[in-house]
């Protein structure tokens, strides 16, 4: 690849070891890890410092050069991947990883966007503090790419959503200027609260180059029960039984279909059946405490007992060592790699009012099974939260093209399902490239022209993430 007279510019800005022109150096960065999106760039650059970042976006800006930034390339919706425009420049903050500062009686942390969230998981806990902030991709995304799309997690129903956890960031704006807003302050009562506008923002207004975390005490004392249901609603009733007796001690709450444990059994070595019975359906609850491990696993049998007494569940079996823990942990987690084994499917991230979960179950699926009707169901999610994963895998039998020749019909089905529930067709993913035409459907005018009027007033050359979100 020749290099181009803008990438010799941003060489001479930040350094020619800052910055990759060649096709080989460029290709990995050009599409995401699931295959689905690829695009070009005229560079790839990788700054190390914010005042690195505030030349690239004011050069950028003073060229129309459009910027694509890109955490760990874990999402799933193309969020990260450049469009066909050979000007893109792909901005990378791989190398910018300081843990800046750690206070254990602030209870903050403070770190740049390219941090590993598992390394900074771990500085937490090193420091006999709890970074609650946990999903699948931990090992490999960036704190940058959890901000920019707002990540949730199995800790949700304890902690919250991403934006939850950030007391303050610092970004750079499309023109260059450093917003510092690295404030470490639990009440800030001084306008508008501009640090959320771009929490979420998928990289389309600025780019995030630090963030200050809060930090909780550390949960070490773990819990964890299975239960078999034998509805959703049952479930959303054992949930409001745990939710009562345990309150914050619930750190997890999740729902599976007997269909997802088949699909796990089949192709997930090592992996054993919870009871010597198969049920309709599956909860996974987790609580933990700073209490003594004897006091909390008498509180979940307690309850437990209870639940079976009330006929909230059909039987139940709780963890009595950190290995039956995580082999309980490992049902649930590897429904994804048993749906990807079993070929191409159809996923769908959504949310619902969480009451109304087993209600759209049925009537999602008669609206997807009257245009196919024999496709696969396997749904699981973080029920204590309201999100879905409806994911759907072709009939048996069918050829692995089935869900390119179908699958937009039938999303079209459990979207207008999500939205007549009131629901959200993206709960933790984000738009990226994937849901930008539903996500214009689905929200309304005026949503929609005052998040480009936002745009337009950090953005007004149109340089950040294009084609994405908006």
């Amino acid at each position: 690849m020749t290099i181009t007279a803008f990438a010799q510019r941003l060489i001479d800005a930040v350094g020619a070891d800052s910055v990759f022109t060649s096709t080989e150096d460029v290709a990995p960065w050009l599409a995401d890890w699931r295959g689905m999106y690829r695009g070009h760039a005229q560079a790839v650059v990788r700054p190390r410092s914010t005042q690195d970042v505030a030349k690239i976006l004011s050069l950028c800006q003073s060229t129309g050069t459009p910027v694509v930034p890109r955490g760990g390339n874990t999402g799933l919706c193309g969020g990260a991947t450049p469009d066909k425009s050979e000007q893109n420049v792909v901005l990378s903050l791989d190398r910018m990883n300081a843990v800046r500062s750690l206070d254990t009686i602030a209870n903050t942390l403070v770190a740049e966007a390219g941090c590993i969230l598992e390394d900074l998981q771990r500085t937490a806990r090193d420091a006999n503090r709890l970074l609650p902030l946990s999903l699948a991709a931990e090992g490999s995304c960036q704190l940058g790419g959890n901000l920019a799309t707002n990540a949730g997690g199995v800790n949700v129903v304890r902690y919250g959503m991403t934006r939850d956890l950030v007391l303050g960031v610092e970004a750079v704006l499309p023109n260059g200027e450093i917003l510092h807003g690295l404030r470490t302050l639990r009440k800030d009562n001084t306008g508008y609260d501009l640090k959320q506008l771009l929490i979420g923002s998928e990289g389309t207004l600025g780019v995030i180059t630090a963030a200050a975390l809060r930090l909780y005490a550390p949960t070490p004392v773990r819990q964890v029960v299975i239960a078999a249901v034998t509805s959703p609603r049952q479930a959303l009733e054992l949930y409001e039984l745990l939710f009562a007796e345990c309150g914050p001690r619930m750190q997890a709450f999740e729902f599976f279909t007997g269909e997802c444990v088949d699909l796990v059994m089949a192709h997930v070595p090592g992996v054993r059946a919870p009871f010597g019975e198969r049920h309709p359906g599956y909860v996974l609850v987790e609580l933990a405490d700073t209490a003594d491990e004897q006091a909390l696993g008498a509180l979940l049998e307690r309850v437990i007992e209870a639940a079976i007494e009330r006929d909230l569940c059909a039987d139940a079996v709780v963890s009595s060592t950190l290995g039956q823990v995580e082999e309980m942990w490992k049902l649930r987690e590897e429904i994804s790699e048993a749906q990807r084994a079993d070929g191409p499917h159809l996923k769908h991230d959504v949310s619902l009012p969480i009451e109304s979960i087993p209600e759209f179950m049925t009537s999602a699926e008669a609206r997807v099974r009257r245009v196919c009707p024999q496709v696969r169901p396997f749904i699981f999610g973080h029920f204590g939260d309201g999100n879905l994963h409806y994911n759907l895998s072709r009939p048996a039998g069918e050829a692995a093209d089935f869900m390119a020749r179908h699958g937009e019909a039938i999303t079209a089905e459990v979207l207008d399902e999500v939205a007549r529930f009131g629901g959200s067709i993206s709960a933790e993913h984000g738009i990226g490239q994937l849901k930008r035409d539903y996500f214009a459907k689905y929200k309304s005018p005026l949503e929609l022209r005052l998040m480009r009027e936002i745009k337009a007033v950090f953005d007004p050359a149109g340089i950040m993430n294009p084609g994405k979100l908006l």
